[in-house]
């Protein structure tokens, strides 16, 4: 097969679907008990240098308590997959230019920085202005067959997007002829994330997870992932799965680790659960205008918090839940 032109961005991940087989042939893949907490969670399955994937899709279902305890933790020069990333980049900037070390050096960019119709973000920018993180470029769709070919145990997928763009020049991707019809295409090389971090509407204590909305590329994130965090809205019962196992978006021999946090995506959207907490998120954006503002704010909310609860707690706690809850379940 012919190759032809090359983007100029670095490759931040091995593609090789034969090194990831030897990987998944030695996770265990029994019915376990994987249930855990949050601070465990973080501190035996995200190291340092870590390629990252988030799960949800922009500010819905994003799993905000395992970010926040990253940053806790002060987990160091990770690599992350910008894909339809919104406020989840936006917590990881923050462990950037704030005095305590570099949280994120590496990125992968089809959709950060900005927060949707909210705008912005003012710190994210700075840390991508700075110079301090590597970036390469892929549109939103190559970045999701990137995680297919991964999920399909194979080194690449063939496809059109980004032919005749300044993205694929900055991308790492290449031109190749196709065998059968000599016709130009893309291959973009597999997504093995190192570690993944999703969460879902349900799970059940071995890693079994149902979605409802838009699960986006999830499911293939979820088979390519070397390791696999899940946090849950709720708990339920094993005997829910078997009765139902059609509803199954997640299987349990995916997944790592299980974490019970109820509220998990706040103050983003969880579909169908609560509205995401829009005047929070202008906080957000507000303090990230001035470093030592942002600064105050972060010690506030993230580093001055024991852990989620905490910080949900300090937001409104159960009655501002409840208000979101309402304002979901009314639109």
């Amino acid at each position: 097969m012919h190759t032809g032109a090359q983007g100029k961005g670095r490759l931040f991940t091995d593609p090789s679907a034969d090194q990831a087989r030897s990987f998944f042939a030695s996770k265990r893949r029994a019915l376990v008990d994987k249930l855990t907490n949050v601070q465990d969670a973080v501190a035996r399955l995200v190291a340092n240098g870590d390629y990252l994937a988030i799960g949800g899709f922009g500010s819905d279902r994003i799993p905000t308590a395992l970010l926040h305890e990253i940053l806790r933790q002060e987990k160091q020069d990770l690599g992350l997959a910008g894909h339809t990333a919104t406020h989840d980049f936006e917590i990881l900037c923050a462990g950037n230019l704030m005095g305590r070390g570099q949280t994120l050096n590496r990125v992968d960019i089809a959709y950060v920085v900005g927060l949707e119709a909210r705008g912005l973000s003012p710190h994210a920018r700075r840390v991508m202005q700075s110079g301090t993180v590597q970036c390469t470029e892929w549109t939103n769709y190559a970045l999701a067959v990137r995680f297919k070919a991964a999920a399909m145990g194979v080194p690449f997928l063939p496809l059109r997007s980004m032919l005749g763009t300044d993205t694929f020049h900055y991308s790492a991707a290449k031109t190749i002829d196709c065998p059968f019809t000599n016709e130009k295409l893309v291959a973009v090389p597999a997504l093995y994330p190192d570690c993944a971090l999703i969460h879902v509407h349900e799970a059940d204590r071995y890693g079994n997870c149902r979605i409802r909305g838009t699960s986006v590329a999830d499911f293939d994130v979820a088979r390519a992932a070397k390791k696999l965090i899940i946090t849950c809205e709720r708990l339920i019962p094993h005997e829910e799965f078997r009765r139902d196992p059609t509803r199954t978006v997640i299987p349990f021999y995916c997944v790592d680790a299980v974490c019970e946090v109820p509220f998990g995506s706040y103050p983003g959207n969880m579909p169908y659960e609560y509205f995401s907490d829009e005047s929070h998120l202008r906080q957000w954006l507000n303090a990230e205008k001035d470093v030592e503002t942002f600064r105050q704010f972060l010690d506030k909310y993230i580093y001055g918090t024991r852990d989620f609860a905490e910080y949900l707690q300090m937001c409104g706690g159960l009655p501002r839940m409840q208000e979101l809850r309402r304002q979901e379940l009314l639109l």
